[in-house]
């Protein structure tokens, strides 16, 4: 991690301008033969030379240790011609400056203690964010630790500091531990952790986003439920049963919440040889999807067996709409008419399956990525088993139940920075990040 470190910090295509990112210890050194620093923080003009190449570049300086990784940094400004930027990059390596991994420059502001796991998460979560509502939440965590952890720990060192105190001198100086009162304080954290673990559950579909399968006999309105939602014309709509073949996905974000919409070809037994493929490919999408929207018009009596048959094994994620309800003629519990926008019924069935209580606005800041609220449900039981333990249990199991809820705190935010984990967060940055 010592070994200085380049990378483009922008996609190599052609543009104005490309930048790229230098990090490492004693770069003023090293770089002393293609150029001289400007004053820190402050652009300069420079004219750098190399293997024939000429470029004029503006360069900024960041010395360590107040820069983004905590080492020196330079960030070199050139003309946007990837293969100008290519052979700057190879004669970086030349000097003994190798290109980065993916995520090293935010990994090592995170050893250097310039950022936390989490504000590494939200800034990965800030850059692959497709939706409004995805980057409103990486942004609402990115540079805060939550408030609950900061109160939890203000709650438990104290307790922790007695509890070890009560294990090495207890019998000396008389420290006993009184558990009525601490089983009161960590009865208000199990409290507090539950409704973070509900938070970050709808959080969780708020980040991931929810894969959603339009699935019904031909001619059932998904081809226009899916164009609704998806805010374009983006499937054929025609009176002709079977005019979609093919299975049709769509990223979308819809009433707040980001969604992947598959249209699917309508479930029959199809003489047309493409629409007999279509039909086979929807077993798969039925299997990937979150929740599969059944969608039978308003006016038929019953669903075809055959189609409830198909989604027998979907039981559970299976939700039924009528559609075309304003011809009317239905009083099922969820009608939709996609032709005038009539789909607030929808919407609340989908907010009160995915988000429960809460409202996405709700759901800012809290965790998100699988890692934290793996640590999170941990927690959640780490802190059950102190409650449940029989009265009169040794001051030594406290102390080690205690040390194991601060332990996982820890590595929510970070201060944990176990390997493995680090590996997870990382893997999914550029290089240049």
């Amino acid at each position: 991690m010592n070994s200085p470190i380049c990378a483009p910090a922008t996609p190599l295509f052609p543009a104005a301008v490309h930048v790229i990112r230098v990090s490492g210890t004693g770069l003023a050194k090293r770089l002393e033969s293609l150029l001289s620093f400007p004053e820190p923080r402050h652009a300069g003009l420079r004219y750098l030379c190399w293997n024939g190449y000429r470029e004029r570049a503006l360069v900024l300086f960041f010395p360590a240790p107040a820069s983004y990784t905590g080492e020196d940094v330079v960030e070199f400004q050139l003309h946007g011609n990837p293969l100008l930027v290519t052979r700057f990059i190879e004669h970086l390596g030349a000097l003994g400056i190798r290109l980065a991994e993916p995520g090293e420059f935010t990994r090592r502001a995170l050893i250097n203690g310039k950022q936390s796991l989490l504000e590494a998460e939200a800034l990965r979560d800030i850059i692959s964010a497709t939706t409004d509502t995805q980057l409103r939440m990486a942004q609402a965590r990115a540079g805060v630790v939550p408030g609950w952890v900061l109160e939890a720990k203000n709650c438990l060192a104290p307790w922790i500091a007695r509890v070890e105190a009560v294990v090495d001198y207890g019998e000396e100086e008389g420290i006993s531990l009184i558990t009525k009162d601490m089983i009161a304080d960590f009865q208000r954290l199990q409290e507090g952790f539950h409704v973070e673990q509900a938070r970050s559950s709808a959080a969780r579909w708020l980040r991931d986003g929810i894969r959603i399968a339009l699935v019904g006999r031909p001619n059932a309105g998904k081809s226009t439920l899916f164009n609704r939602l998806a805010g374009e014309d983006r499937a054929i709509v025609t009176e002709i049963p079977g005019t979609t073949r093919d299975v049709l996905e769509v990223r979308t974000e819809w009433a707040g919440l980001p969604l992947f919409l598959y249209d699917t070809a309508g479930l029959r037994e199809a003489e047309d040889p493409i629409e007999r493929l279509g039909v086979a490919r929807v077993a798969n999408i039925l299997e990937q999807a979150d929740l599969v929207l059944h969608l039978l018009p308003a006016h038929d009596v019953a669903a075809d067996p055959g189609i409830l048959a198909r989604l027998e094994p979907f039981g559970s994620k299976v939700l039924e709409v009528r559609t075309f309800g304003d011809l009317g003629g239905s009083e099922a519990d969820l009608v939709v008419s996609a032709l005038n926008g009539n789909l607030k019924g929808l919407e609340m069935a989908l907010k009160d399956r995915f988000l429960g209580q809460y409202a996405p606005e709700a759901c800012l800041g809290a965790l998100a990525t699988q890692r934290q609220r793996e640590l999170l449900d941990e927690l959640i039981a780490q802190t059950e088993l102190v409650l449940e333990l029989p009265s009169g249990s040794p001051t030594e199991l406290y102390a080690s139940l205690l040390q194991g809820m601060w332990g996982l705190l820890a590595r929510i935010t970070g201060e944990d920075r176990a390997e493995s984990a680090l590996d997870q967060v990382f893997s999914g940055f550029c290089l240049g990040k």
